[in-house]
């Protein structure tokens, strides 16, 4: 496993961030066959797995391109809302609703711009701690999948 070369307190957001990246590194260098992955729940028994949950192959690639997300940052919000609408009328809709947004709500989140950090803050950290405890468990189960079981 790739070794955490920076040193933060324990709670920045930039600890989670490196943690997040060397467990999936990690992950991407244990797993030389992700078809292996296909048809594996997460869960570790049977009962826990709820039906049309996805399967372990669907969480590798979902956890590295947040990881190509996280390293090389967003695409842009139209190139990004573009490639998930597939097209750009969508894309001008969305443009336009923005623009009318009301008076009262522009000046609400302009005096709350601290509370709206902490909460998007809070979430992240939240859901980069999440997202490392999946790719803990995909590299685990393809470990005793194959034999490797550490």
């Amino acid at each position: 496993m790739q070794v955490l070369t920076k040193r933060y307190p324990k709670n920045c957001l930039l600890t989670v961030m490196d943690r997040y990246l060397a467990v999936v590194h990690n992950m991407e260098q244990v797993v030389m066959i992700p078809s292996l992955l296909r048809d594996m729940q997460l869960s570790a028994h049977g009962s826990q797995a709820q039906a049309g949950s996805s399967d372990l192959y669907s969480y590798f690639t979902m956890l590295k391109a947040i990881r190509m997300d996280v390293e090389h940052g967003l695409l842009p919000w139209q190139e990004w809302q573009a490639k998930v609408a597939g097209g750009k009328a969508n894309g001008v809709e969305t443009e336009a609703g923005e623009t009318e947004e009301p008076e009262e709500e522009r000046v609400s989140g302009q005096l709350d711009l601290e509370a709206q950090l902490h909460l998007h803050f809070a979430s992240l950290h939240h859901i980069l701690t999440h997202l490392t405890l999946k790719a803990e468990e995909v590299t685990r189960r393809y470990q005793e999948k194959t034999g490797q079981a550490m």
